[in-house]
């Protein structure tokens, strides 16, 4: 019997998942149809017919309803186990699913919902990181659409039973926005877009801690859709009528950037795959043989112009989601700076390029040591370091881009942004990530203004 689940070429060898879940189909087959048998099952058992279960369901599209009546029937875990099995076909086999299967697995989903099915969390968790940024497809535009669908038709059981779940969504869905927004004259498009929209706002408006928990990654999102007319009023009342988000203790914009992201939303950005590849990239590639790994790596992810935009969720997460252990940092293994710098070089439009330096400054904007990470804000200032002086161009960039932010970001607010640049600088020397700052403030090469308001920061 061959695979119903998913596309596989003749040279590739069987997926063992798919295998499975195939072989428990088959085996069990006669037990799927009418009427079901009232046995007393042990533990193997169970977790056998629930994935000839899972199968039928995802591929005998005529029949699903009976397979979920019967699931109904048979379960005795709240669906933790079948949850699971939906968390790995999305994470190990999404890419190779055959189309029909797709909308099968957005189906069960939702009604995994409505039952309340352990472990559904995870399991929209899953499918939002198959979300890619930068991918304008029509199947990635599809699970899109999808998506925010099913979070905006199950707004109330979700609020109520897994509210976290609206907050990963509105980051992703904020992030994918804004590469939606830079493309016009596409009615499906437009729709997609208007849905993102109003799930965003609606999260915004009526649901304002859920934002909270974010943290200040929400405002890096938004600063990116301050074009979009329905933006434009919510900034408004960010900065000037925080009130109006009726949110105790919420009083002024400045509390968000205080507030550190955590590492779980960067990895919403990133698929399973790439995730893997990154990884793997950071710990096993030795200084020397990275190139043909690059090479292979950005043919994969990077192929078209319009995926670049993928470079800033890249970049934030090997800042704050990848911390490499001493060993590695000790060993000879490719560092994180070595690879963001290879990723900005990557960098063809401006506005991307712009936006990965953010991406990499944005934890020193407002750096404090009891909140903040040192690993978050290692990488620049290493980049920085070492770029002296084969590659002082990167030093004399990123000096610029940082002196520039600080002036500009948030004028209201420069004094907070000051400090903590200032506090990030200080952690940085005090716990021994570079030893003194004269390699950058005594280096011939580096322009003398930019040497001028380091020292002055330093100060």
């Amino acid at each position: 019997m061959t695979s119903s689940l998913i596309h596989k070429a003749t040279y590739e060898a069987d997926n063992s998942f798919d295998s499975s879940l195939r072989e428990a189909f088959q085996l069990l087959e006669p037990q799927l149809r009418p009427p079901f048998p009232l046995t007393i099952r042990t533990e193997p058992e169970y977790f056998n017919l629930n994935r000839a279960i899972l199968y039928g369901i995802l591929c005998e599209t005529h029949l699903a309803k009976v397979h979920i009546k019967h699931l109904h029937g048979i379960v005795i875990d709240g669906y933790c186990f079948f949850t699971s099995l939906l968390c790995r076909v999305v994470d190990e086999l999404y890419s190779k699913l055959v189309e029909t299967v797709k909308v099968q697995l957005v189906y069960v989903t939702s009604v995994m919902i409505d039952v309340s099915a352990i472990g559904i969390d995870n399991v929209l968790v899953a499918l939002l990181r198959q979300i890619c940024g930068g991918d304008l497809s029509e199947a990635n535009l599809w699970l899109c659409s999808e998506m925010v669908n099913i979070f905006r038709g199950k707004w109330e059981c979700l609020l109520e039973e897994h509210p976290v779940i609206l907050s990963s969504a509105l980051y992703v869905f904020l992030r994918v926005l804004s590469d939606h927004c830079r493309v016009s004259l596409n009615s499906k498009l437009e729709t997609l877009k208007q849905k993102e929209i109003d799930f965003c706002i609606q999260i915004f408006r009526d649901e304002f801690h859920l934002c909270l928990k974010i943290g200040r990654d929400v405002i890096r999102l938004l600063q990116d859709l301050v074009h979009v007319p329905e933006f434009q009023d919510l900034w408004k009342d960010l900065l000037l009528l925080p009130s109006s988000f009726k949110t105790s203790g919420f009083s002024d914009i400045s509390q968000l950037y205080q507030s550190r992201t955590c590492s779980r939303y960067f990895l919403l950005r990133i698929t399973p795959e790439m995730e893997a590849h990154l990884r793997f990239l950071l710990t096993e590639v030795k200084i020397g043989s990275q190139t043909r790994y690059q090479v292979w790596f950005g043919r994969k992810f990077l192929n078209a112009p319009e995926k670049e935009t993928v470079l800033i969720d890249i970049v934030r997460f090997i800042c704050c989601a990848h911390h490499p252990s001493k060993d590695i940092i000790h060993s000879n293994v490719i560092p994180r700076w070595a690879v963001i710098g290879w990723l900005l070089k990557c960098c063809t439009k401006n506005h991307i390029e712009a936006n990965v330096k953010l991406a990499l400054f944005y934890d020193w904007l407002f750096f404090r040591e009891d909140v903040d990470n040192i690993m978050n804000i290692e990488p620049a200032i290493l980049l920085m370091v070492n770029s002296i002086p084969k590659y002082i161009h990167m030093t004399h960039n990123l000096l610029d881009f940082l002196f520039l932010v600080m002036d500009q970001y948030d004028i209201d607010r420069k004094d907070l942004i000051l400090k903590g640049v200032s506090s990030a600088l200080d952690v940085l020397e005090r716990k021994g990530v570079v030893r003194s700052f004269d390699v950058l403030t005594s280096c011939d090469m580096l322009f003398s203004f930019l040497k001028e308001k380091l020292v002055k920061i330093l100060s």
